[in-house]
């Protein structure tokens, strides 16, 4: 049974609503993030610097930690909005790869343009996921 079509604009919207709400007193750039969850919710996050820079948080991770703290471990799409069209780093590919392999993902600028459709297996081809660990 193959999931409906993702209805992008809900997720936009939320993204630029949660790019409003970035803490990025130090870079000044503001990221949010909105996270489809498997049924129908929309979780939203935005980037927390620190001072200390490499104890900040991307959106896209808080997206998935309030997810996850809500109930949600199965996402169907992501949408993630800069100023210029940024991509999720790295460390937020792997957290998203835990818990969807092929998760659509939409990357928007500041005024809710599309930049890139893609997928998460597109941003980290061979990526490490639970299946390479020990079973049992």
């Amino acid at each position: 049974m193959s999931q409906a079509p993702v209805e992008w604009q809900p997720l936009i919207e939320a993204a630029l609503q949660a790019r409003q709400r970035a803490y990025a007193p130090y870079s000044r750039y503001a990221v949010g993030a909105a996270l489809l969850t498997a049924d129908g919710a929309i979780v939203t996050g935005a980037n927390v610097e620190n001072a200390v820079y490499p104890l900040g948080i991307c959106a896209e991770r808080v997206a998935v930690a309030r997810a996850v703290h809500e109930g949600h471990t199965r996402f169907r799409a992501l949408v993630v909005a800069t100023a210029n069209g940024g991509t999720p780093c790295g460390a937020c590919r792997q957290t998203l790869r835990e818990f969807a392999a092929e998760l659509p993902i939409l990357i928007v600028d500041g005024q809710g343009r599309v930049v890139l459709e893609t997928d998460l297996t597109e941003l980290l081809p061979y990526a490490f996921s639970p299946t390479d660990l020990p079973q049992g």
